[in-house]
């Protein structure tokens, strides 16, 4: 009796579980193919909530029930990072484990062998009952410990087009004498063309033993040339604890070159005017691994020129640059016009202006774009010296400042200039509009503009509006011969007398 009883508080407790302390939601499918009820757990985004026409790729996950908490935390923690986009996670919770996980069976191991029928599951019902009832875009992710990892092998080499990429954690590669090495010595040619991604781990001193070092050699010899693959050993690790870098490098593979969703492309200056025969550079502070780029107009392709830290060019150019991910579809892409032009005309001296800052006008309104300062009357004028400080301003929302004055430049040659604004700004300089960057911004981000300039005075102004918090404005320029950019010295700016 006590041992009923203990299997029935297990039971229930498990049926518990899965209803009460799983992270998502719970669902659940009846298999035709395997004549029973399947429990599924299914966790959507955060973002979800908020954008619910959003589309998402999915994670199945295996033994879901031991796995689901884990590998939520792990992806929330890589989305927070920028290397994985939000993500649904389906965690399929277990019936018989060696029955659906084994893809041959063995005396010793119970009803063992159903892989076939498991997978048939996945393919014909559970897959398409998720594509139906779930926000998803068809992009999938099958991700398997131990057992679970075998089978997501014997997947990829059986319906590889089921998933794009495969996530095994010291899958258990030893089974039925190595059958699995047998079977990718025979089926890892189909693979070609369909770029996929494989990742598996294993333990430091066991990876004899769980077949892994056998495969990695079959992979060696014989895998695609466009399957993203890699085999690692975890030191001072356990069968279990494995699981946790295997989810997290196996996600970051699997989007390797993601940064985010709406992360840009940074370089610099990103648009400018430049002279016939005098060369310029073009600098990438972005941190996506693959960037290519076109100077014809035309969008580049994985094998144009590499976008490099430093880039010399000899206008006139239309710039295309191309981050490329794993995933097309997390691309991205920016251009950059530089147009043929003349250096800008100076002004030789300003002997009716006065060093140390700019003069700036103060108004106060509700905007979403930058006013016409003509229509409006100031509430407060100034000078913005050294002594200038945007805090001291009456309001923190809903102003606008006007700044008008001089620029001395020093010595002739290429000048970049840039903004990073919250909100909307304009630069101007000698009445030409250089950096257009109005409006209210969901994401911040510099915007640079290169013009070659003379020895000589410059008439320079600067609109901008601020609606709600978060007020910030920052004005720079990289001078001839430097390569970090700077505040504008107020000692070169000048307001009339």
């Amino acid at each position: 009796m006590k041992l009923l009883s203990a299997i029935l508080f297990l039971i229930c407790t498990s049926s518990l579980t899965y209803a009460q302390d799983l992270p998502g939601k719970r669902d659940s499918i009846y298999s035709e193919v395997l004549k029973e009820k399947r429990i599924i757990q299914v966790l959507l985004p955060k973002e979800y909530e908020s954008d619910p026409n959003s589309k998402y790729d999915v994670v199945y996950l295996l033994d879901g029930e031991d796995n689901i908490t884990l590998l939520s935390h792990i992806q929330q923690f890589a989305q927070k990072e920028k290397q994985v986009p939000p993500l649904i996670i389906v965690a399929i919770c277990n019936t018989n484990r060696s029955r659906d996980l084994t893809p041959t069976p063995l005396k010793n191991i119970s009803s063992s062998g159903g892989a076939a029928n498991f997978l048939s599951f996945l393919k014909s019902e559970l897959i398409p009952y998720i594509n139906k009832t779930y926000p998803v875009n068809g992009e999938n992710i099958l991700c398997g410990h131990s057992f679970g990892g075998l089978f997501s092998m014997y997947t990829l080499l059986s319906e590889p087009q089921l998933f794009s990429s495969y996530i095994l954690a010291d899958p258990s590669f030893w089974y039925d004498g190595d059958y699995t090495n047998k079977l990718a010595i025979q089926k890892l040619g189909t693979l070609s063309g369909l770029k996929k991604a494989l990742y598996i781990s294993g333990r430091e001193g066991d990876m004899k033993g769980m077949g892994i070092s056998s495969l990695d050699s079959v992979l060696k010899l014989n895998a695609p040339k466009d399957l993203l693959y890699k085999v690692v050993a975890y030191e001072n690790e356990s069968h279990g604890s494995v699981k946790l870098k295997s989810m997290y490098d196996g996600l970051k593979l699997a989007y390797s070159g993601f940064r985010g969703k709406d992360e840009p492309i940074d370089y610099h200056p990103m648009n400018g005017i430049v002279l016939k025969g005098k060369p310029f550079l073009v600098h990438n502070f972005s941190s996506f691994p693959d960037i290519r780029f076109t100077t014809d107009g035309t969008t580049p392709i994985p094998t144009s020129a590499k976008m490099e830290r430093e880039n010399m060019f000899s206008g006139p150019v239309q710039l295309n640059i191309k981050s490329f991910t794993r995933k097309a579809a997390y691309d991205k892409l920016a251009k950059g016009t530089f147009i043929l032009g003349q250096a800008f005309t100076p002004f030789p001296s300003s002997d009716k202006f006065s060093p140390g800052g700019v003069a700036y006008q103060y108004f106060e309104g509700k905007w979403d774009s930058i006013p016409n300062f003509k229509k409006l009357k100031p509430s407060q004028t100034g000078i913005a010296d050294k002594d200038f400080n945007f805090g001291k301003l009456p309001s923190k929302t809903n102003f606008a400042l006007l700044f008008e004055g001089r620029l001395e430049v020093k010595e002739d040659g290429y000048y970049t200039f840039g903004i990073d604004a919250d909100d909307g700004a304009k630069l101007f300089l000698k009445n030409k509009l250089l950096i257009n960057y109005d409006g209210i911004h969901s994401s911040r981000s510099s915007q640079t503009f290169l013009v070659p300039l003379k020895k000589g005075f410059y008439p320079i102004r600067l609109e901008y509006f601020q609606k709600d918090k978060g007020m910030d404005l920052r004005v720079k320029y990289l001078i001839p011969g430097s390569k970090e950019p700077i505040d504008i010295p107020k000692e070169l700016l000048y307001s009339a007398k």
